[in-house]
């Protein structure tokens, strides 16, 4: 078998292989890379040793069995029995539902997640996006802290587990999406500074020295990440990948990396004849990111939208500190800004930067499909003080009004586990941490961060304590009880519409309509009164309204006497509007009717 690896400034290198070390020589075709052979095959454990120092686990690693400071072990894909054909599922029209693997399940592995997929199945979900599953230091942590790009976490069930839940995901109809971490690796194990430039002082980034995209050496860093992305699609016949922070990825040449990583995903696609994808988490607001590479933009096939959840959030819950403080201000009008025109900071002073902030989308030529829509995610859930979730402070009906906003609006919907029950669980930031002085730094710097905004040391769950991983498991006798299941029916029901409503996935945006209701012939709109007793907008036919005041609302629709024909969805029952085209919407509910016939 031949062993390659990139390693530019040693002197010389060794093939660790089984007990024995070899040298290995120089590639004259590829500066910086050596080469060797060995008698090796699937499960062959090997290291490669930098100027005779100790053996050192393989950068391009496919598993690591004893963690990151473990050796390598060599993975023959070809091994694995798939048992179902897949072609794919593309991303326009999907409803992904984001989870943890290690909080999914109180067991915490591939297997066990796998048991559950009926559940998404039946809920109607298209994708499922894995949290990052790349190993890192200890068993339980969010993934973020990965050191291993192209490896799968050992306890989880390593890369045989991640292939039999692709495996099982795709049996149930069910696309399969992996959050991938191109910005940074964890402070914890990281060995690829031993190998070469794989990070440059030239910028920063809040983990430290940032990934080398554009100094000396970065060809191979590029090359080293585009295809461990190549790899997680082609080997785990994934369907797509979250990238994330992409704003993190600091670039200056001529071709951004992100073009460069689109353009070989795109390729792959061609090859394989299944759509696959690439979702973008970025703060930057900029309409590049998915824009065509043929018009200067990055390529990627979507977007995380926070200003929607943002704008959302403050609607639903009052909060207006922080980054929140925008759009609280602004009330209704931010969700009626993000609903049509993707993005509320496109070029506005931002209060919370001291700053304009984004670029205005062009609605025009951007399909809405290419923003994700959410109103929770482990980030805006796990980065809070104590993890706490929408529902653990709003009612039932509050938590349908968002259900509502998100799974009709004409973004690409997005759920966070649990979400759809409305679990009482929460999702709290965790790790396991093996260095005692890292754990006590992330532990100290946990509760300084949030002592700042009036929360007491006691009110700070502690990170290493695994109770905290614990208590953010889901809870999966929840969906069987009230409130719990009346959610849950409400979920199903939406998703049920928007694949059966074509209105609901057109690429078009609603139309901004002046405050105080539609007017008639509207075919598309959206309606923000200025007293926020009510929200509403239009998609095709279907009125879609939520009254998240504790007293009924009265909304006039734009409609004439008997023109809305029929109440679609509800969550509290309501009566078709009468003679005054008047709807009578119950306090803290939602409904979407149709507009004339079907």
């Amino acid at each position: 078998m031949l062993f390659e690896v990139w390693a530019p400034h040693a002197g010389q290198v060794g093939l660790h292989v089984e007990g024995v070390t070899r040298p290995m020589e120089r590639d004259p075709a590829r500066e910086g890379w050596w080469r060797a052979e060995a008698e090796a095959g699937h499960g062959t454990r090997y290291g490669f040793a930098l100027d005779g120092g100790p053996p050192l686990p393989d950068p391009r690693s496919r598993r690591q069995p004893d963690g990151p400071e473990g050796l390598s072990a060599v993975v023959d894909h070809s091994r694995f029995p798939w048992e179902r054909e897949w072609f794919g599922r593309p991303l326009p029209g999907a409803v992904l539902y984001e989870l943890h693997i290690g909080t999914f399940t109180r067991e915490g592995t591939f297997d066990a997640a796998a048991e559950r997929l009926p559940h998404l199945a039946g809920l109607g979900i298209s994708h499922v996006q894995l949290m990052p599953v790349c190993p890192f230091p200890g068993t339980h942590g969010w993934g973020y802290d990965g050191v291993a790009p192209w490896a799968v976490h050992e306890p989880y069930g390593g890369p045989e587990g991640l292939a039999r839940f692709v495996d099982a995901a795709h049996g149930h109809g069910l696309g399969a999406v992996l959050d991938v971490v191109h910005n940074h690796l964890g402070p914890s194990g990281n060995h690829l500074p031993a190998y070469g430039p794989y990070f440059t002082d030239t910028h920063h980034t809040p983990w430290g020295a940032a990934v080398n995209l554009d100094a000396p050496g970065s060809d191979e860093v590029r090359a080293y990440f585009t295809g461990s992305a190549l790899a997680w699609l082609r080997d785990f016949r994934l369907d797509g990948l979250r990238l994330d922070a992409v704003h993190a990825l600091h670039d200056t040449r001529a071709q951004h990396f992100l073009a460069e990583l689109s353009a070989a995903v795109d390729a792959l696609a061609a090859r394989t004849g299944r759509p696959l994808f690439l979702i973008g988490e970025s703060d930057l607001n900029d309409p590049r990111t998915t824009a065509p590479r043929e018009s200067g933009g990055h390529g990627l096939h979507a977007q995380w939208n926070d200003d929607f959840h943002h704008a959302l959030h403050t609607l639903l819950t009052g909060e207006h500190q922080g980054y929140y403080a925008d759009f609280a201000a602004e009330g209704a009008g931010a969700l009626a800004k993000t609903l049509t025109g993707g993005f509320f900071h496109d070029g506005t002073h931002s209060a919370f930067r001291g700053r304009a902030h984004g670029s205005p989308l062009n609605t025009r030529t951007t399909p809405a499909h290419r923003l994700l829509g959410y109103a929770q995610t482990h980030d805006q859930i796990g980065n809070r003080a104590i993890g706490d979730r929408l529902s653990g402070s709003l009612s039932p009906g509050l938590l349908a009004c968002a259900a509502a906003l998100v799974l009709c609006s004409p973004f690409t919907p997005m759920l966070f586990m649990g979400e759809e029950w409305g679990a009482g669980t929460p999702w709290q930031y965790f790790t396991d941490h093996q260095d005692p002085e890292l754990a006590e730094a992330v532990r100290r710097g946990r509760r300084r961060e949030f002592a700042a905004h009036g929360w007491t040391e006691a009110e700070i769950p502690d990170p290493q304590d695994p109770a905290t991983r614990l208590r953010s498991c889901l809870d999966w006798s929840e969906p069987e009880r009230e409130p719990h299941a009346e959610l849950l029916a409400w979920h199903r029901r939406l998703i049920a519409l928007r694949r059966a409503e074509p209105a609901l996935t057109d690429p078009g945006w609603p139309v901004s309509e002046p405050a105080g209701g539609l007017p008639d012939g509207v075919s598309a709109g959206v309606s923000a009164p200025a007293d926020g007793g009510w929200f509403g907008f239009r998609r095709g036919p279907l009125h879609i309204v939520v009254n998240p005041r504790k007293r009924s609302a009265q909304v006039r629709l734009g409609t004439g006497p008997g023109e809305v024909s029929e109440v679609v969805a509800a969550w509290r029952p309501v009566e078709l509007p009468g003679a005054d085209g008047v709807l009578r919407l119950p306090p803290e509910s939602a409904a979407v009717l149709r507009h004339g016939t079907r």
